[in-house]
Parts: structure tokens; C-alpha cells; sequence
């Protein structure tokens, strides 16, 4: 990828280039005049060595037009990611599009369809094995919050699970200062060592900074950690139209834009060349309710938007999106689902997370997560696009057949039924009717049940290697030691 042009803008194109440079210029000045704060000494003394204007005292640093072009210019162009095992699992560049679940949800629904209650480290498991099955879903994601697990550890318990559970390469996020290092450290302990993560990553962290124009101590010592380490870091910023950013969607992409680059900008003066994918999760505020809905149409336009900005920057993006702030799998789930994920992928956003989300991403559901699997499906065989060729064309053929002529049986349908067209799973219904009552006239949502129940009950992923899964647990242990935790953990390790 090229940076500062707009040779690889997405095939959906929600901004003109003028409206893209306009919205950097602006951002630009933001960052210079206005600035920004970051919650953290260490956070702003290295802003200053490498040339910021900070105000200890207010805890501000206004950053140049040559230092944020510079830091631009330093992030690598494309993140690899990796399984557990060392195959590549992503390559976020381009247009190339890859989902994931809606991370750390709070509440989880049982498989009734109505119960929703407090998340537990149990329900990361299933969510973690159920996906691992999800062929459309390439990502894992710590999904829920173990709320059963004292806070100290909760992070980098949650990452142990999914390192136990499935061998997919993760997107996750620290909760605490000491968060990245306890996390390193169990991923190192996974893979084989910090050399080997280092030269093929197994994660990504979420950072968030808190709208507008701010970094916590936490999410500042996370980006300084995890540049240091060479793991990559995906900057979520959170525009909120009329709230937390200006009511207008351009100056919320504005104020994205300058959250972003800020971030990137003190991960450049920690480590250049640290890798980082340009993301988000705009919502908007629903002022009847008071509600933040991260469905809502402007919420993607926002993030059809900031891909636009990082495409012209040469970085790889993300959004949550192709999730539903519904509180039930309904009609309403799955209209706000498609629309999020199609448009998301049309822009061309590299990580699409939210798969099995509802309720403002505070609650997973692993049959809405088997059901997503299928859109997701349907929709990268939309970006594959019309593969157009002498064979494909199919002249001879169409010749050959003349009017009337029955296709079915032909050597070349064959061939290419299978290569050409998406098939999904049963739960997608397209019986006639009277077979489909024949089969018990089931929904999509009592077929993803059965779907979840079969994989729970029968999917075996590949198995973590007895030597790396020994030393995963003596870090796990290590780590609840050094944390102070005295009490026993739901699924281990064991004491």
C-alpha cells in the first residue's frame, strides 16, 4: 500500500478524496492546537523527547504535523497474524476482510433464547470451542468477561482460556497496567517463546482511549507495553455524535482521526516499526433512551468513513460492526447484523468484529454466533466477486447446449457448482415447504441450537502441545501467585 494516496481506496466509498484530505488537515490541527491528553507521565515524557509540546501540569500534549506524518510513515503497512501453531491466520492488508466475535460482553444468553444472565469464564469455553468450529469466523476474541474471575486477573485469564480452547489467532485487550505483561507472558509460553511471538504475533490488543481526546493511565501504559513487545495494537476510538464528539458525522471523524493518530504517534516514540491496526467502535447517542447503539446506520458510515482515512494512511483497520443491539435473536438481530457486516466489508475494514453480539455488545449468544457464521460466509463470497474467463464465460458450452439445453449434468457445472456458489448450512432453510414440515418447520434459531449442542458435544480442536500446555499452566499459576489471588479459578489451573 501506498501512504498519503488514494490508489487503494475500498470498492464502497462513503468519502470523496477532497472530503479525506479535508478530514487529516483538520485532524492535523486538532492535534497541534488543541491537543491531547494522555493520563500518564511516562506517556508524555516520551511525547516530549521526540518532540511534543506537553503541559505536564494538565497532563496535554500537542503534537506537531511533521511528528504525526513521521509516525504515519513508520507503521507498518500490513499486521500478520498467526494461529497458535505458527500457520498464518490473517493478512491484514488491502481490501481483505476477516471476522471475529464482539469482545468482552458482559452478559451471556442461554441457549433458550431469552435468558440472559452474568457472564462466566465457562461460557468463554463454549464460545471459544463453538467458534473454533465456524469456518466463516477466523478470528477469536475474548468474547466475554469471566465474571467469576477476581478482576486482578481478568484479562489475562480470559486469553489463557482461548489459548487452552482453540488454536485461532485472537483479538483481545488488556484491563489493567500490568495486563500486557501477565499476557505476553502466556502467549510466549504457548508459542514457544517472546522471539517466536515477536516474529509471528498470536494477537492483537484492543486499546480505548476515553472520548474525547483522552488516554487513561491503563490504555497509555497498554500502548507502550505492547510497542515495546512488538505486539500489535488496534486503537478502538469511540466517537459519539452529540456526546462524546461533535454531532455532525464529519467532525466525529475528525476527532476519531485525532484519537487514532495520537496513539499511533506514542507508539512510533516507543518503538518504531510497532504494528498497529487503525480501528474503532463509533456509536451513536439515541437521545429518547439514552442508549448508545453501535447498529444504528451513522455508526457505520463512521466507520466506512474512518477505513477510507486509513486506507490513505497505508493501515490496516477494524470496526465493530456486523452486530445488533437487539436484545433478542430476531428479525431485528439480523437486519442490523447484515447491513454492519455487509457495508463493513464493501469498505474494505480488514477486522469486522461482532459476530454472535447483541445489546450494545454487552451480550454473546452462541446461536446468533453459528448464525452469523452463515452471513459472514454469504458475505466474503460477495467480495470474491465475478471471475470472468474463457471457461467461466462459457461460450462452447452455451453453444454446445443451444436453447433448451440442460446444464445439470455437464462435466462444467460440476466443476464449478461448488467453486462459484456459497452453500450454506441448514441453518439457512431452502427447502419447499412441504419438506422443510416434514423436518419439524424448525427456524434458524432452533437450527443454530442444534448446530451449538453438536459442536459442543462433538468438535475437538487441535490440542495445545503437552509440553507448551504445561508451561502455560506453571505461567497461569505464576501470574495468579504474583496477583495476589488466593482463591481457586473455575477452570484452573490447578494448585
Amino acid at each position: 500500500m501506498s501512504r498519503f494516496t488514494f490508489d487503494t481506496q475500498p470498492p464502497f466509498r462513503l468519502l470523496s478524496d477532497s472530503q479525506v484530505g479535508s478530514i487529516h488537515q483538520t485532524a492535523l490541527e486538532v492535534l497541534e492546537q488543541t491537543g491531547v491528553t494522555f493520563d500518564c507521565p511516562e506517556a508524555l515524557e516520551i511525547l516530549a523527547e521526540h518532540g511534543a509540546r506537553v503541559d505536564f501540569q494538565r497532563g496535554l500534549a500537542k503534537l506537531p504535523p511533521e511528528m504525526v506524518v513521521k509516525a504515519i510513515e513508520q507503521t507498518p503497512e500490513t499486521v500478520r497474524l498467526y494461529d497458535r501453531e505458527g500457520n498464518l491466520a490473517a493478512d491484514l492488508a488491502g481490501n481483505q476482510v476477516y471476522f471475529d466475535p464482539g469482545s468482552a460482553c458482559i452478559r451471556f444468553m442461554e441457549s433458550d433464547g431469552k435468558t440472559v444472565r452474568e457472564s462466566r469464564a465457562e461460557d468463554l469455553r463454549k464460545i471459544s470451542l463453538v467458534n473454533d468450529a465456524m469456518q466463516n469466523i477466523k478470528l477469536q476474541s475474548t468474547a466475554v468477561v469471566a465474571n467469576d474471575v477476581p478482576k486482578v486477573i481478568a484479562d489475562s485469564y480470559r486469553l489463557y482460556i482461548l489459548l487452552q480452547t482453540s488454536p485461532k489467532a485472537i483479538i483481545t485487550g488488556a484491563f489493567s497496567v500490568h495486563g500486557v505483561d501477565d499476557m505476553r507472558d502466556l502467549l510466549a509460553a504457548a508459542v514457544g517463546g517472546y522471539e517466536e511471538l515477536a516474529a509471528r504475533p498470536r494477537a492483537v490488543f484492543d486499546i480505548c482511549p476515553s472520548p474525547p481526546l483522552k488516554w487513561t493511565n491503563i490504555s497509555s501504559h497498554n500502548i507502550i507495553d505492547c510497542a515495546r513487545y512488538l505486539l500489535p495494537i488496534e486503537t478502538v476510538s469511540m466517537p459519539m455524535p452529540g456526546a462524546a464528539s461533535p454531532a455532525t458525522l464529519a467532525g466525529s471523524l475528525v476527532v476519531h482521526t485525532a484519537e487514532t493518530l495520537s496513539a499511533i504517534v506514542l507508539a512510533q516514540c516507543v518503538r518504531p516499526g510497532a504494528p498497529v491496526v487503525y480501528g474503532g467502535a463509533p456509536v451513536v447517542f439515541e437521545m429518547r433512551f439514552g442508549t448508545t447503539p453501535m447498529s444504528a446506520i451513522e455508526a457505520t458510515m463512521i466507520g466506512a468513513g474512518y477505513a477510507q482515512i486509513a486506507k490513505y494512511y497505508g493501515l490496516p483497520c477494524h470496526h465493530y460492526t456486523g452486530l445488533s443491539d437487539s436484545k433478542q435473536v430476531d428479525v431485528q438481530a439480523g437486519l442490523e447484523t447484515a447491513m454492519g457486516a455487509m457495508l463493513g466489508a464493501m469498505a474494505g475494514i480488514n477486522v469486522i468484529s461482532g459476530a454472535g453480539a447483541l445489546d450494545f455488545v454487552g451480550c454473546q449468544s452462541l446461536e446468533k454466533l453459528a448464525i452469523d457464521n452463515e452471513l459472514c460466509g454469504m458475505v466474503l463470497r460477495l467480495l470474491r466477486g465475478v471471475e470472468v474467463t474463457g471457461d467461466t464465460l462459457a461460450k462452447d458450452l452455451i453453444n454446445e447446449l443451444g436453447p433448451g439445453g440442460d446444464y445439470l449434468a455437464t462435466g462444467h457445472t460440476l466443476n464449478w457448482f461448488k467453486k462459484e456458489l456459497f452453500i450454506p448450512s441448514l441453518i439457512i432453510d431452502r427447502r419447499e415447504r412441504k419438506n422443510w414440515e416434514a423436518h419439524g418447520a424448525k427456524g434458524s434459531f432452533e437450527h443454530a441450537r442444534e448446530t451449538v449442542a453438536r459442536v459442543l458435544a462433538n468438535h475437538r480442536p487441535t490440542p495445545l502441545a503437552e509440553n507448551r500446555a504445561h508451561h502455560l499452566d506453571e505461567v497461569a499459576q505464576e501470574i495468579v501467585r504474583r496477583r495476589g489471588v488466593a482463591e481457586s479459578l473455575p477452570l484452573g489451573p490447578v494448585k
